[in-house]
């Protein structure tokens, strides 16, 4: 990647593209982090939740500058497709060059948001950049709670203006996000023995689009739980059977590529179950090709278990998750095209215990609608008669179109690429929220260059537009305001 420009950049994304920091697992990334500060006889601190600043003078000249504080998470989402052998905890991103992008072999990139953390350790080494007083704020758990930002000491960080470096879409400003909380069920388990002369069948859903359950949740893509529990319901409808099984998904801010269910059946009654699973299949296929043209669901014969579910606790479940709501609740009503609340149905899963958990998230740039749609879904889990818990919960970032740092770089955008930015708020968590609220002054915006599939195995960083993305923040880092 160093023979990619800008080189600087890509030469410490490809370094840390070689360390594991999945979310709650950066120890590797912040010891990383330490070293370069060390290296670089910059300053250096972190705080008890393991956040890191590292700090550097202002250039000769630039002393009088508002201080900026540049801002990226070090987390990234370890994702991969089923037959992909990876541990996210050991083994490097192995990241391919394909028709002017970067991606991934079977698995998340990390571009979200480790060009970020690149960007900024490229500005802090360079002797060329004029620049301010200068703080960069890597941040730890961003994906699964933003509990770096959370947990942000007071007084951490000093800097006026604060530009996130966590967008996706190189040529677009965000100046605004959703608020989060996530909602989870749990069911105690109802089951029973399995009965002689019953047969297991697997049921195995894959190739989903998935994505992020902010930027993407209004892009339609099928939720791989609530199209295996389609599938059964219709079954259920016209034969007779258990479940022994059923999970979909793995983290909640990722729409569910996958589902997976193990069933049993009377062992007279293979035949009707694979006719109407072919049957059922071919339908849902022909629905949902235009959108998931890489959808697969297959059957086989699996090893007979010895218990399986209540048929009382079964329905249950099937209904309440038939019934849960999944995708955007409400458009805003003031910028258009942006969606103002949504909910995920992200993961169905056994807990340690044994129990059925089920995860979901809700995002809304409103806490009163974010509160109402959480809820909802409370209800509808109480109504089967699951406990519920509320966690994450984070603010949103109201937009402020009066913002100086907003129009400086509407400026600045103009003139280097004869052209205007578009000026946005995302459906998205950003951590700007937080800090905005525990930093009531800070003049913020968010960009990035353009990537896609965030999330998924399918994420891909586009190379011309982190070209765009650093000539950018350079000139905005010489035209940052004086005091």
């Amino acid at each position: 990647m160093k023979d990619l420009e800008p080189s600087e950049v890509w030469g410490f994304f490809e370094e840390i593209l070689a360390i594991p920091r999945i979310s709650r697992d950066e120890e590797k990334i912040v010891d990383y982090i330490t070293q370069f500060a060390a290296k670089n006889k910059l300053d250096f601190k972190k705080d008890k939740t393991g956040n890191c600043l590292v700090s550097k003078p202002a250039s000769r000249g630039f002393e009088n500058r508002k201080p900026v504080i540049l801002q990226s998470h070090l987390d990234m989402v370890g994702e991969k497709l089923l037959d992909v052998e990876h541990d996210f905890t050991k083994d490097p991103i192995k990241a391919v060059k394909k028709e002017g992008w970067i991606t991934a072999e079977g698995t998340t990139l990390g571009a979200d948001d480790g060009i970020g953390v690149a960007a900024s350790l490229a500005v802090l080494v360079s002797d060329s950049i004029q620049h301010g007083p200068l703080e960069c704020l890597f941040t730890v758990d961003e994906e699964t709670g933003m509990a770096g930002a959370f947990g942000l000491e007071e007084n951490f960080m000093q800097g006026e203006i604060l530009l996130n470096l966590d967008s996706e879409d190189e040529g677009e400003i965000f100046i605004g996000c959703a608020g989060g909380i996530e909602t989870v069920g749990h069911f105690k388990k109802r089951t029973r023995p399995v009965q002689p002369g019953s047969r297991a069948m697997k049921l195995t859903l894959e190739g989903l689009q998935g994505g992020h359950s902010g930027d993407e949740i209004h892009k339609g893509y099928i939720n791989a739980i609530k199209l295996m529990n389609r599938l059964l319901w219709i079954l259920d409808r016209e034969m007779d059977f258990h479940i022994v099984s059923f999970e979909g998904g793995n983290l909640r801010n990722a729409i569910p590529r996958e589902a997976t269910a193990i069933i049993v059946i009377k062992e007279n009654a293979y035949e009707q179950l694979t006719a109407g699973f072919e049957r059922i299949v071919n339908l849902l296929g022909n629905e949902i090709k235009a959108i998931e043209p890489g959808c697969k669901m297959r059957m086989e014969s699996g090893e007979l278990p010895e218990r399986c579910y209540k048929k009382k606790f079964q329905r249950k479940i099937m209904n309440m998750l038939f019934a849960c709501p999944h995708g955007v609740i409400e458009w805003s009503p003031d910028i258009g095209g942006l969606v103002e609340t949504s909910t995920n149905l992200a993961v169905l899963k056994e807990n340690e215990s044994g129990d059925i958990e089920v995860v979901t998230s809700q995002r809304s740039s409103r806490d009163s609608a974010k509160s109402d749609i959480s809820d909802r879904i409370a209800a509808l889990f109480q109504l089967a008669g699951g406990e519920v818990k509320h966690s994450g919960g984070y603010p949103g970032w109201v937009p402020n179109r009066s913002s100086e740092i907003l129009r400086i770089s509407e400026r600045i955008y103009s003139d280097l690429f004869a052209t205007k930015p578009k000026v946005k708020a995302i459906h998205a968590g950003l951590e700007c929220g937080l800090f905005l609220h525990t930093n009531p002054e800070l003049d913020m915006i968010s960009f990035g260059p353009t990537i896609k599939g965030a999330h998924t195995p399918e994420e891909k960083i586009h190379i011309g537009s982190v070209d765009k993305f650093w000539k950018f923040l350079i000139a905005l880092l010489e035209n940052i305001p004086q005091h």
